[in-house]
């Protein structure tokens, strides 16, 4: 029997995302040992490296690894670690969401442009803080208070981390999100910045 640890990705080699798969490859930049799951600390150590305080870093752990673990594990016992699986993250798509991702976790091109047809009044291809409000509210749906939560949570934390000086949340800083690009961007600029300051 295999142990509630035991990588996801057959147990050989590096796990690698489908390469059409965005919300795996969105998810994965988290899997610092490429082993196909991601427990609480790697989050934790994820949201460092991309230039979180230890506050957010630590909630962003334990909400999502709670939230998200055991829908990624059809048919597994519990487990107290709190791992994801990769391969099985689109198990995890919450309901309130833009649905630019499908029920597989592939990218859907004219719901992402949507989000900016509907929603970006002041700039065609950015949101400002006001618009994304209007976005998370009409992306609300009945009594599905879980969704609510994380969709909120998601986009805060995407705006507080992606908005330019201007608080401006951009059209191609929102697609790196989507593919994951955005986090690798963040690491590489705060561990530049590290460098610059010693």
């Amino acid at each position: 029997m295999a142990s509630d640890s035991s990588p996801s990705n057959g147990g050989g080699g590096r796990f690698v995302p489908e390469k059409d798969n965005f919300l795996q490859r969105h998810v994965a930049f988290f899997d610092l040992n490429g082993d196909g799951v991601v427990y609480p600390s790697e989050t934790y150590k994820g949201f460092r490296s991309i230039g979180c305080g230890v506050p957010l870093s630590a909630f962003a752990a334990v909400f999502i690894n709670v939230g998200l673990s055991r829908k990624t594990r059809p048919g597994k016992k519990f487990s107290l670690k709190f791992p994801i699986e990769v391969k099985n993250i689109h198990l995890a798509k919450h309901g309130s969401d833009s649905g630019v991702y499908d029920k597989d976790g592939r990218f859907v091109e004219p719901k992402f442009e949507e989000i900016f047809e509907k929603h970006a009044r002041t700039h065609p291809d950015a949101l400002t803080s006001d618009e994304l409000k209007q976005l998370l509210k009409a992306n609300r749906e009945p009594k599905d208070r879980a969704g609510w939560l994380a969709g909120f949570t998601e986009w805060k934390i995407l705006y507080s981390l992606g908005k330019d000086k201007n608080g401006l949340l951009h059209k191609d800083t929102v697609r790196s999100v989507y593919d994951g690009s955005f986090f690798e961007h963040l690491k590489e600029r705060r561990s530049s910045s590290l460098k610059k300051s010693v």
